[in-house]
Order: C-alpha cells, then structure tokens, then sequence
C-alpha cells in the first residue's frame, strides 16, 4: 500500500489578507491546485474548488444559514465541516484541514507526486 504523505501550506498571513468575495468564499491557487476558502460565523473551511457532482466552481455558490456551502449549479448542500452532502444525494465533497496559527492561515494538503497509481 502506498502511504500518502500531508504537508501544511501557508495560504496567507493573516485571514484578513484572503480575498473573499461578498458569499463568504474565496479561491487560492496553492502549489498548482485551487482551493475554496470558505468564511462562516468567524471560521474558517476549506474544500475543493469543483462540485462533485458536475463539477461547478464552488466559490460560485454559497453559503445557507446552516454553514453549509451550496453549488451554483444545482444546488447541492454539503456541510463545510465533513464535506457530507445534507441534499441527499450521495456525493461528499473533500474538505481540507485549515488552521490560523501565530505565523498566518495554513492548509494542509496531500504531497504531489509524480506518478498517479
């Protein structure tokens, strides 16, 4: 079995220096790979850019009452703590840890390799 290996990215100095648009969602390009940057009730998520289901860009969207981050195209819900579609539908969305620490906001992300298996 091969082992993945997980590295902390810094995405900001602070979450004051993030772009977010008016619906709470931002996008940041980290090591080639876009990432959504959700902002809600004073914390912070992070997912991938693209739905699961049709691949729609998710900083498009929204995000409900609930804190769940809703799709622009076909309004799939999925909760931005576990990614877990609250829609219904059987599709997750991958979520990212995300931390703001002393030295500025990290994201931790799987290390790129080279050959895909």
């Amino acid at each position: 079995m091969i082992e993945k290996n997980f590295l902390w990215y810094k995405i900001a100095e602070s979450v004051n220096e993030i772009n977010f648009s008016s619906n709470g969602l931002a996008e940041v390009v980290i090591s080639d790979k876009t990432v959504c940057i959700a902002r809600h009730n004073d914390t912070i998520h992070a997912c991938v850019q693209k739905c699961p289901h049709a691949s729609a860009t998710m900083a498009a969207g929204y995000i409900d009452a609930l804190g769940n981050i809703v799709c622009p195209l076909h309004k799939y819900k999925f909760s931005l703590k576990n990614g877990r579609n609250v829609s219904g539908e059987g599709y997750f969305l991958k979520t990212y840890p995300i931390e703001i620490r002393e030295g500025g906001v990290f994201i931790q992300l799987e290390e790129r390799n080279l050959f895909k298996y």
